[in-house]
């Protein structure tokens, strides 16, 4: 068995890995009442060229009646077009 190291190259002790076991509905409920961002990169990449780069970003909270979805709101005569009166791309 291997011992698992640190991304700085130290070893970790398996007391700092573990902790106390926790529920995944906890866990849901931790992440959508604060809510979260989680952002990441995908290259692919061969001999050193990156072929394909995609930058992914979501966020995950939950929504009520008292603050709704952004998307569904009217829009605001102040802040432009709203998600829906943006113009589409033809279909072919």
């Amino acid at each position: 068995m291997s011992t698992p190291f640190l991304s700085d190259g130290s070893p970790e002790s398996p007391e700092r890995l573990s902790g106390p076991p926790v529920a995944l509905i906890d866990l849901l409920d931790r992440l959508l009442t604060g809510g979260a961002v989680l952002t990441g990169d995908l290259v692919l990449s061969i001999a050193d060229v990156d072929l394909v780069h995609i930058n992914l970003r979501a966020v995950i909270r939950s929504i009520t009646a008292d603050e709704p979805a952004p998307w569904t709101r009217a829009p605001d005569a102040t802040a432009g077009t709203s998600f829906d009166d943006r113009p589409t791309a033809p279909r072919r």
